[in-house]
């Protein structure tokens, strides 16, 4: 019998056989064993450094609802007993920041949305066919990104004033509608798109055309999207190239509107760092809807050929 039935008819259940291994009994106290301890370690360090680069995030929003006297006071009072959050929209009101948000919004979105079609075509081109001089063109794309901004600007300020673009959107959106770094990250990823998927697919009869945004863009994706972002960042934060086109009050972006607070006498650091925490809201909300594909399409992406 499989069982014995010992006083009282309770069966025994069976003696296990000499061979059977015994099953590992695990610590409550695992942390306390080497590879616990370094992976306590480890979380510990990562929450030290999110600690950190919060810290100033933190600063700036604790700022933006003390009053301007309160600022610069020692000992650091880091969150003040009557926050005052009239400083929004005492902020708000003292330049026309709707307008500033609205021009930023276009601009960003425009230029994210030119720059993902106009990389990924090149991008697909460079790593699906084959045609003459294909690695010596990659090669000069890729030099261009050690050329600095102050080369190309003054060259790039007299195109655009010869257009009589000064002062317009497409002084704000033309000029980074391309850039090497794109053309790059979507060569890359389309790399790994298998060919005999698309050979499938030209035997089927689809065009170039189709296979392009039917087969190979939904393959990519993500990396589609973190290209997206990271040019909607870089447009949303450029500073420099606005202020050198733009003159005119309903044509300056967020960033040119933040400037506005330093003035010759005093800064009104509560209200700057008020619209600061207001402008970072859109990357914020982005990067936390889009977070998953952001990071796979950067791991995704690899360097190899």
């Amino acid at each position: 019998m499989a069982a014995t039935l010992e006083g009282g008819g309770r069966p025994r259940p069976p003696a296990l056989p000499l061979w059977t291994a015994t099953p590992p009994i695990r610590s409550r106290r695992a942390w306390l064993t080497v590879p616990g301890a370094l992976n306590a370690a480890g979380f510990a360090l990562l929450v030290l450094g999110a600690a950190v680069m919060l810290l100033p995030i933190f600063w700036m929003v604790s700022t933006s609802v003390k009053s301007l006297a309160d600022v610069f006071t020692l000992p650091i009072e880091w969150w003040p007993a009557q926050p005052n959050w009239q400083n929004y929209a005492d902020a708000w009101d003292q330049n026309p920041f709707g307008r500033y948000f609205i021009n930023s919004t276009i601009v960003a979105t425009t230029t994210a949305a030119i720059n993902v079609l106009l990389s990924s075509l090149a991008g697909y081109a460079l790593a699906k066919y084959s045609f003459f001089g294909k690695q010596a063109i990659f090669l000069c794309i890729l030099a261009t990104l050690m050329l600095p901004i102050e080369v190309l600007m003054v060259p790039t300020f007299l195109l655009v004033k010869n257009l009589n673009w000064l002062d317009t959107y497409q002084s704000l959106i033309i000029p980074g509608a391309a850039n090497a770094f794109g053309v790059f990250l979507m060569r890359q990823t389309m790399l790994h798109v298998p060919d005999p998927l698309m050979d499938a697919a030209r035997i089927d009869g689809a065009g170039e055309g189709r296979i392009f945004f039917q087969i190979v863009m939904p393959l990519v994706w993500p990396a589609v999207l973190t290209l997206a972002l990271l040019e909607f960042r870089e447009s949303w934060d450029s500073f420099v190239w606005p202020l050198i086109v733009i003159s005119q009050n309903s044509m300056r972006t967020v960033s040119i509107g933040l400037s506005l607070f330093q003035q010759e006498n005093m800064t009104n650091y509560n209200q700057l760092m008020a619209m600061s925490s207001v402008a970072m809201l859109p990357m914020l909300v982005l990067f936390f809807f889009f977070q998953r594909s952001f990071i796979q399409g950067i791991t995704s992406s690899g360097i190899k050929e």
